[in-house]
């Protein structure tokens, strides 16, 4: 974002609009004609929100040459909260079409039933099409049953949270930022004090940084190591935790 590009949240709708429009420095991936809004996930978005899972599911590029099952990828990471708590989900629409989505919860115990018995049966789907896995894939499912579970830092208990997906021509501080502020305004409204997120973070790539400007601290980190062999750096997984009460849901400006 160039230095004289600066966007406000519009009232009463999850919108950007430029401010001083005649110094207005459009971003090369995304030019300042488009109409970004964030709104309410509708069942409809839910086909969109799967396959952007697989686009962005390997350090935001496509899932494919890791993971070659796109199916049960979407199912692990998105149908919890886009078959049980659609309520607490998000989407960014540019020029009218899902360029990406945060997927959020305020129900952390119902969310954790649910995985229980999902896992199992997404782990019993895993072994009948084992076979057919290409060696990339059967790697990432050893490293799911193996480690995973080890490389996930810790996380606040019984607190809402989030994650969020961009394609790469919406990823930009305004668009993360219009996302945010219509979940923490979500949040605020069902009297949540506490939020965290997770997020993969590597080399210079802007992660941590951008949740600070946000309120967001950070509270832990660990290395994921299914990437050693594929990624030239090490990549990890961050907990930010951001307090409701203390921040409040409103995001500062960012220029």
């Amino acid at each position: 974002m160039a230095p004289s590009a600066m966007w406000k949240v519009l009232p009463h709708a999850s919108r950007l609009a430029p401010l001083n429009p005649s110094r207005q420095s459009p971003r090369p991936n995304m030019p300042e004609t488009r109409h970004i809004i964030s709104r309410k996930f509708r069942p409809s978005d839910r086909a969109v929100v799967r396959k952007l899972c697989g686009d962005t599911g390997f350090l935001g590029n496509p899932i494919d040459p890791v993971f070659q099952d796109r199916e049960l990828f979407a199912d692990y990471l998105t149908a919890y909260y886009t078959d049980i708590e659609p309520e607490s989900a998000f989407v960014l629409e540019v020029d009218g079409e899902v360029h990406g989505y945060l997927l959020g919860s305020r129900h952390p115990l119902k969310q954790q039933v649910y995985n229980f018995f999902t896992n199992i049966r997404l782990f019993l789907r895993i072994l009948l099409r084992y076979a057919g896995y290409s060696a990339a894939s059967r790697k990432f499912v050893h490293w799911i049953a193996l480690n995973a579970w080890r490389e996930v830092p810790a996380a606040p208990r019984s607190t809402a949270h989030f994650h969020i997906n961009l394609l790469p021509d919406a990823r930009a501080i305004s668009t993360t930022r219009v996302l945010m502020e219509s979940y923490l305004g979500y949040l605020k409204e069902h009297g949540e004090r506490t939020v965290y997120g997770q997020m993969v973070v590597f080399g210079n790539r802007r992660g941590t940084q951008l949740f600070e400007r946000y309120g967001f601290k950070v509270l832990n980190k660990a290395e994921i190591t299914k990437y050693r062999d594929i990624h030239p750096e090490p990549v990890f997984l961050c907990t930010v935790v951001k307090d409701l009460e203390e921040h409040g849901a409103r995001m500062a400006r960012v220029n």
